[in-house]
């Protein structure tokens, strides 16, 4: 498995369970992982050192976390050289390394989503802008770790955002902006397997991409989800398969780029039914753990079926309960993060939560913060207010001095739960 993350946390900590599994190698990995998996000195921007690893130590299946090694090619690399691999080509990943692209194919596939224009100059940009009304959402075209979103309240304030896009607010990532069309409603998550063919759901999620209480701040990469999110009723998600990620998957198919690994689909959900805002080609962090929280199965069989392109027949099975996360992220996040804070998880996980290391490293025998986003303390619960009681537990006895987490997340569906 490749990758250092919380998400990667997660996949490990599940693949280690799977019958089917005789032996897990994660590269770089990080001290959680290290409880579930054989850490590699592996740089996974080498893909002739990947491939090397894998021949010389017969890997079965690579399990590719992050996006920017997808986008970057390494599944294509892989396969060439007769890999198994989890994870979608650099064309078809596409979807999640070119906002502009997943337009244009939403576009052509007839898939319900916001109004559009993409643009490559900041004059192009300042012209377009005046299509749209307020609010204004910008976004980095390429990839930007979660955080090349803007939403603008006033024209001024999205005149100057557009100005630090093209500046290098987001280095190349930034270089095309896509302006949409602002959508109101909720947002939940859909995710799915497929293997070029066959579609298979793999679960819900509703997180909190703010940095503060009430939804309010900075965008982050994720402060804390939970899984399933009941806004996405049975029905609600069949037209979600019907009309947005079946015709993503048979588009792609139909123009020689079939997708195959997680198709993780953000939505809004308007008065008009689901739209899509956004691809990932991967797992998102932190909706992952909560899924991998609830997944019951072989998880690694799963995933090798997928890559294998087997996956016709295949069902997935998932607690009924519900999971939660709380992101616990250095102070300063999402701007520079104080690195180096000293983390005790104490009791943490003796009432059945787990604790996934996201940025963690060991200094000199002690487990410390080496990143933004630090840890995901996450429990489950009958529902979502019990889920967040539980989480909120873990989360308190945790020593970590110079971090911080929302103590709201899931706060929408508890005030449903309670009404």
């Amino acid at each position: 498995m490749l990758g250092g993350g919380g998400r990667e946390h997660a996949l490990a900590w599940k693949l280690a369970q799977s019958p089917s599994l005789t032996q897990l190698f994660a590269a770089p990995g990080n001290p959680g992982i290290a409880e579930d998996a054989e850490l590699v000195a592996l740089d996974i921007g080498d893909h002739g050192a990947v491939a090397h690893f894998c021949a010389t130590n017969g890997i079965d299946l690579v399990v590719v976390g992050p996006e920017a090694p997808l986008v970057d090619g390494l599944a294509d690399s892989l396969r060439a050289k007769g890999f198994a691999v989890f994870g979608p080509s650099q064309t078809a990943a596409q979807l999640e390394g070119s906002k502009g692209f997943t337009k244009d194919l939403c576009e052509r596939a007839g898939i319900p989503t916001g109004a559009y224009v993409r643009t490559t100059s900041l004059q192009e940009a300042d012209r377009a802008l005046h299509r749209f009304s307020a609010p204004y959402v910008l976004k980095a075209d390429g990839l930007a770790a979660g955080k090349g979103v803007v939403i603008a309240e006033a024209i001024e304030q999205a005149e100057i955002a557009l100005a630090d896009m093209f500046g290098g607010q987001f280095g190349e990532a930034g270089a095309e902006v896509v302006i949409e069309e602002y959508l109101e409603g909720e947002e939940a998550s859909f995710f799915a397997l497929t293997d070029g063919e066959t579609i298979l759901p793999f679960g819900t999620a509703q997180d909190h991409k703010r940095v503060g209480e009430g939804d309010v701040g900075p965008n982050t990469g994720g402060m804390g989800a939970y899984s399933p999110a009941p806004v996405l009723t049975e029905a609600l998600q069949a037209r979600v398969i019907e009309e947005i990620i079946k015709p993503t998957v048979e588009t792609m198919r139909a123009e020689g780029m079939p997708y195959s690994g997680v198709l993780y689909a953000g939505l809004m959900l308007t008065a008009d039914g689901p739209k899509l805002i956004e691809y990932n080609c991967r797992f998102g962090d932190p909706e992952c753990q909560v899924l991998m929280m609830r997944f019951q199965g072989d998880l690694a069989a799963l995933m090798l079926a997928c890559a294998k392109g087997e996956l016709a027949g295949i069902d997935a099975a998932f607690a009924e309960d519900t999971a939660l996360t709380v992101v616990m992220a250095a102070k300063g996040y999402p701007g520079t993060p104080e690195k180096g804070g000293a983390i005790d998880l104490g009791a943490a996980e003796a009432e059945g939560a787990k604790v996934f290391h996201a940025g963690t490293a060991v200094r000199d025998g002690a487990l410390v913060a080496n990143g933004g986003r630090v840890l995901n303390v996450t429990a489950i619960g009958a529902n979502v207010t019990e889920a967040q009681a539980a989480a909120y537990g873990a989360v308190d006895a945790v020593r970590f001095e110079s971090g911080f987490c929302r103590r709201d997340i899931g706060w929408r569906e508890v005030e449903r739960e309670s009404s």
